[in-house]
């Protein structure tokens, strides 16, 4: 493989260097990432990390997420716990009442946390619902000045203006997937659906944060059309989920990844999408493990606390991760 696409001294060094020259990687140079010899992943990431201090520093920015709307869902995506398709036994409720959304504000506040995320599941929101959000967000905006990131599945174009209007900064709707593997994964909506909604929230001059799900049986050149395709939307924002394959999904079982594969995903975004966040996302404390720390030589950014239906580490051991890396925590990320 190394002889194969040119692998040599200064190697890494020189994709460094295309990606602050904001050239973006060839396919081959891609795929020379993914499949890099284990020998040669501290070099990437060390490559990696250049491109992260030229535009971050040592800073990490801290998400946290709210599920504000469990399971009830009448899509299909297979990697999803709170699918019609799932059998996992989560809590499902309708949308919380505006107090409880305004106080796990709070709590993101108590974990160092500049972006606050409230995600409900379903396949689009009533307008009842994003008026129920848009009243929650004012009055956190009114307390503190926190980032909001809403993340309500897909939008018509007045909804995204209220949104806007409201005080709501990011909004996230994941590509999840290659478009060519999109029907694999989910087939009640369509990868086009996807980028559509991610179009009207820029068009409502809302930050546009849309990301992946790697490990759900995608090629290596899936991958890194994929990275192409986030660079071309132009996201802000990339939070990169690894399959935490869970009980009773259509994907319980898969197990594609390990640390190092992860490590070298991140790396690929961060040389592609090199001006971008690059937030390690769900599956972190599964996937990568004991490697955890070395995410954030790529990546600028992540969750801290739970996930949407699954458990994350502590937020003070993600504080202490960052500490003993010599980074910082940005708390407030504007």
């Amino acid at each position: 493989m190394g002889n194969r696409v040119g692998i040599h001294t200064g190697f890494w060094g020189e994709l460094a260097r295309q990606a602050l020259a904001g050239e973006r990687l060839t396919m081959e140079e891609g795929l020379a990432v993914l499949r890099s010899d284990d020998d040669q992943l501290l070099p990437l990431l060390q490559a990696a990390y250049q491109v992260r201090k030229h535009f971050f520093g040592n800073r990490v920015k801290l998400n946290m997420i709210v599920n504000a709307k469990s399971g009830l869902c009448p899509e299909d995506c297979g990697y999803c716990s709170q699918s019609i398709v799932s059998q996992a036994p989560i809590e499902k409720y309708p949308l919380m009442e505006k107090e409880t959304l305004v106080k796990g504000a709070r709590e993101a506040r108590n974990r160092k946390a500049g972006t606050y995320c409230i995600v409900a599941s379903g396949r689009r929101p009533t307008d009842r619902e994003v008026d129920a959000v848009c009243e929650a967000v004012r009055e956190i905006k009114n307390e503190w000045p926190m980032k909001i990131c809403a993340c309500l599945g897909l939008l018509t174009e007045s909804q995204a203006t209220r949104l806007k209007e409201a005080g709501v900064d990011r909004y996230n709707h994941n590509l999840n997937t290659h478009q060519d593997h999109h029907a694999n994964i989910t087939t009640t909506h369509t990868y086009e659906d996807r980028v559509r909604t991610v179009e009207r929230v820029k068009q409502a001059g809302i930050s546009p944060c849309s990301g992946c799900i790697v490990g759900m049986g995608e090629s290596d050149e899936q991958i890194v059309e994929l990275a192409y395709a986030l660079r071309e939307l132009d996201a802000d924002s990339i939070p990169v989920n690894f399959l935490h394959a869970v009980p009773g999904t259509p994907m319980e079982g898969m197990d594609l990844l390990d640390p190092r594969r992860c490590l070298r995903v991140l790396a690929l975004f961060r040389l592609v999408c090199p001006s971008k966040e690059i937030r390690v996302s769900g599956g972190r404390e599964v996937q990568l493990g004991t490697l955890q720390p070395l995410s954030l030589y790529a990546a600028n950014a992540l969750f801290v606390g739970d996930y949407l239906t699954t458990e994350g580490q502590v937020a003070e051991q993600d504080h202490q991760m960052i500490r003993d890396l010599g980074f910082e925590i940005e708390e407030c990320a504007y």
